[in-house]
Order: structure tokens, then C-alpha cells, then sequence
């Protein structure tokens, strides 16, 4: 089944899309916005080929219809939400981000997806200096980076963002990016370099150095393949005072693969069978 949205499928309060048993793509259209709502989760369904949609009359609930203007096009878009699961997409080719997470959104797990075929993957906070953005906490966990990839996995502003137990196979750029003030906790994650000499860093901070080495930055467990490093900062006791913030248990990176091979939308899921 493939849904092609002319625009932004609104999502409300209290609603979960759930993919399983079917095989469900949201493409070659708009995206999913979530905006000003709570407790949502959004599961096992392929996003890709997202376009930039012009606007016009949009319901974004039962009793309501309003005019909505350009969407930039991405694949999952966070406004002012909490409490959002975003748990087993495959997602690619979106004309702007896979998912942003923006304006005061928080309580947010992003978790167990594939991406590939992406420039600007992950953006979580698009102001610098937001003070909404401050109470952000997002957690990425369990997922897989994958080919054709090359920046912003995460770029992050504010607030606090644990990246844990997560396979970074291909990045072009960087991998971990930021400005202003965030706090990032990297925990257990599997880091393959390219092989190009200059982009064997993973992390690229926006600011100059004697303001970023104030930021906490933080690597523990992770593990380092052809030649990639993570430049560190501020805090060195960051993962052990905000690393379980989120009740995530990081594992060691040596068995990311193994915790990340099922990322993306799952195959075989049925009434009465495990996926």
C-alpha cells in the first residue's frame, strides 16, 4: 500500500500508527507533522521520496480545518510535541529532514529505524538560542545509519539528546553535529569512518572552540572503526549523571550489530506470529 499525502498528514493527541501486517509507505508526497499534540507513536511503515507541499486547507482535526502554508518536506516533522515514539521506519529521500524535532518538543525516542539516501538526516532544535528548546530531551536508540548518508545524525541545539546503541555504517560529512549549548551523551554506539581522511571525525561543533569546550559532549563504550574519533567536552561525568536519564541501558558497542539488525520496518509481522 502506498499513501501519497498532497498535504501534511496531521497527526492528533493519543493516536498511534501501527504498520504491522501490512506493508505501508507514506511517499512521493507529504509527510507526518506532529504538532502541539501528545502521546503519539508511529510504527513499522516506510517514509521516503517526501516533497514540498504548497499549503491550502488542511484538517487537523475531527472539528477542524485550517489553511496550512509550505511544508518543507520532511519525513516526520515534531512541533511543540511530547511524548512521541517513533520506533521501526525505514525512511529515505526526503527533500529537507528525515525527522526534526523542533520549537519545544520533547520526551521523544527515536528508535530502531534504517536510514539511507539522506544529506541532512536528524535536526533536533532549528533556532539557536530557543529557550523553548531547552527542556528538549530526545533519546536515539537502536538504529541503524546507513549508506549514502552525510551529515546531521543527530544536529542538535538544546536540551539534553542520549545516542545510544546505534550503528553508524556511512556518513559523508560528519556524523554528530551541533551549536549553542547541548548536552550529548553518546553511549555503546558503533562508529565506521569513512575513508576519506578529512570527514574521520565524528562530531562537528558550529562555534568556536573556546565556547564549545564548555559544552558536554560525551563518549563512553563506543566503539571506533577505520580511524574514527569523537572530540569530547565540558563535563566528563555526563553519562554518569544524565546517561540514564532516559532508562536506557547501553550495552557495549561491540554488540551494536547484533542489537541493530532488525532496525527499520520489520518483515513477517501477522496476527499471531512474532515479527
Amino acid at each position: 500500500m502506498t499513501i501519497t499525502l498532497k498535504q501534511e498528514l496531521m497527526m492528533q493527541s493519543h493516536k498511534t500508527i501501527d504498520g504491522r501486517g501490512a506493508k505501508v509507505h507514506i511517499a512521493y508526497g507529504a509527510g507526518i507533522t506532529i504538532q502541539f499534540v501528545r502521546n503519539v507513536i508511529i510504527h513499522n511503515i516506510y517514509v521516503h521520496d517526501i516533497k514540498v507541499t504548497y499549503g491550502g486547507m488542511v484538517r487537523d482535526s475531527v472539528d477542524h480545518v485550517g489553511i496550512r502554508t509550505v511544508a518543507d518536506g520532511d519525513g516526520v516533522s515534531l512541533f511543540g510535541a511530547s511524548n512521541v515514539w517513533v520506533d521501526h521506519l525505514s525512511m529515505h529521500r526526503c527533500a529537507d529532514g528525515i525527522v526534526d524535532v523542533i520549537e519545544g518538543s520533547t520526551a521523544v525516542t527515536i528508535s530502531n529505524c534504517h536510514w539511507t539516501d539522506h544529506d541532512k538526516v536528524l535536526l533536533f532544535g532549528a533556532r539557536d538560542n530557543n529557550i523553548q528548546d531547552d527542556s528538549m530531551r530526545i533519546t536515539v536508540a537502536y538504529n541503524h545509519f546507513g549508506k549514502r548518508l552525510v551529515q546531521r545524525m543527530p544536529r542538535v541545539r538544546s536540551g539534553i539528546v542520549h545516542v545510544v546503541n546505534n550503528d553508524y555504517t556511512h556518513w559523508e560529512m560528519y556524523a554528530i553535529g551541533g551549536s549553542n549549548h547541548a548536552t550529548l551523551i553518546s553511549q555503546g554506539n558503533r562508529f565506521i569512518a569513512p575513508d576519506r581522511p578529512e570527514f574521520k571525525q565524528i562530531t562537528h561543533r558550529d562555534a568556536p572552540e573556546f565556547e564549545w569546550r564548555k559544552w558536554t559532549w560525551r563518549s563512553q563504550g563506543d566503539l571506533f572503526i577505520n580511524g574514527a574519533f569523537f572530540v569530547q567536552s565540558g563535563d566528563p561525568n555526563g553519562p554518569k549523571r544524565l546517561g540514564t536519564l532516559d532508562h536506557v541501558q547501553a550495552k557495549p558497542g561491540a554488540m551494536v550489530r547484533r542489537l541493530t539488525q532488525f532496525a527499520g520496518v520489520l518483515g513477517g509481522c501477522r496476527p499471531g506470529v512474532a515479527c
